[in-house]
């Protein structure tokens, strides 16, 4: 999903009338559940808006609440708009119908899941699993299976915002290769060309310096630079294979996936969700931004402040394992 492709228009309802809509393309490959039409038909609580997509006017979320409405006999029904393609408003479908309303059966998540392997190749499996609400293991099953998706992309968009090498060597090779043709190139640019992390980067262009290769001989993964030899975490299980370097994915990337959690009426509608939704949104200001921050820091404050942020580091690392055992628990 790039940058401005979804938008979803939460303050903005609108009355629309009926027969314009579309159910095609639903993630419910067996049709609609009768017994909850008539649950929603007889309800006596007005029922929340519907989510359209507008180019197609194909509904993404509230097709049995649609069904009660021609039941009842109306001929308009509140509409909230989605704007994007096609490919993220199936996204955005399956998205509502696991966090509310009738739950997606298991075939319907797994055929959502193949659905979204094609269409968003380079997120993780992890990232379409927390989508479809089935196990990481599961997306990487069905993956295998679906021709041509494995190899996709040197690298995964993960569920925690990072992009991961497929092959952490690949992406060593690659670096020497943009060092020696551009050596003014920054360890950023140098780091994203390759898709590796900026210290791995650095690691690459002092090894060619002092004329080695970027890899030692007869060693199938990369040399890590010192700052990555610490283990990784949960998180970083099972997105890149071994020897995957985490990564930090471009910012615009980042605030994509963010973008995309402040649409879901789970987060967006409840206290803990907004207030989880505005911790997110401060990481994706941009690396220039970061630099600023950096800059500004009083020196005789840069002790404690370091302190803190590791201490925040933790936090989150701590918070990311305690979400992934939710959704472990949960499939």
């Amino acid at each position: 999903m790039e940058p401005g492709q979804a938008h979803l228009d939460m303050q903005t309802v609108v009355e629309v009338e009926i027969n314009a809509l579309s159910v095609a393309g639903s993630p419910r490959i067996s049709g609609e559940d009768t017994e909850h039409v008539d649950m929603l038909t007889v309800a006596q609580a007005p029922l929340p808006p519907i989510i359209a997509h507008r180019a197609t006017m194909r509904v993404i979320d509230g097709v049995h609440r649609l069904r009660a409405a021609e039941r009842r006999g109306d001929d308009k029904i509140a509409v909230r708009f989605f704007d994007g393609d096609e490919a993220d408003a199936f996204v955005l479908a399956v998205e509502s119908n696991i966090t509310h309303g009738l739950p997606l059966s298991m075939a319907d998540r797994k055929n959502a899941a193949e659905r979204i392997i094609r269409s968003h190749p380079l997120w993780s499996d992890r990232m379409i699993a927390s989508v479809t609400g089935i196990a990481p293991g599961t997306v990487a099953e069905i993956r295998r299976r679906v021709a041509g998706a494995a190899a996709a992309g040197r690298g995964r968009i993960g569920q925690d915002g990072r992009f991961r090498p497929l092959n952490g060597a690949e992406g060593r090779r690659l670096a020497g290769n943009l060092i020696a043709e551009n050596p003014g190139l920054s360890l950023r640019q140098i780091a994203r060309a390759s898709g590796i992390s900026p210290e791995t980067a650095r690691d690459v262009r002092n090894r060619l310096r002092r004329g080695e290769e970027p890899l030692l001989k007869g060693r199938g993964r990369p040399v890590r630079a010192p700052q990555e030899q610490l283990p990784a975490g949960p998180a970083d299980a099972g997105d890149g294979g071994e020897g995957a370097v985490p990564v930090r994915m471009p910012v615009q990337d980042r605030t994509v996936v963010v973008r995309r959690l402040k649409v879901d009426p789970a987060l967006r509608f409840s206290e803990t969700g907004r207030t989880l939704l505005r911790l997110l949104s401060i990481h994706t200001i941009s690396p220039e931004e970061w630099d600023d921050i950096m800059a500004n820091i009083p020196p005789h404050c840069s002790g404690i402040i370091a302190q803190l942020a590791r201490e925040c580091a933790d936090i989150w690392a701590d918070f990311a394992q305690r979400a992934e055992r939710n959704v472990a628990e949960a499939v």
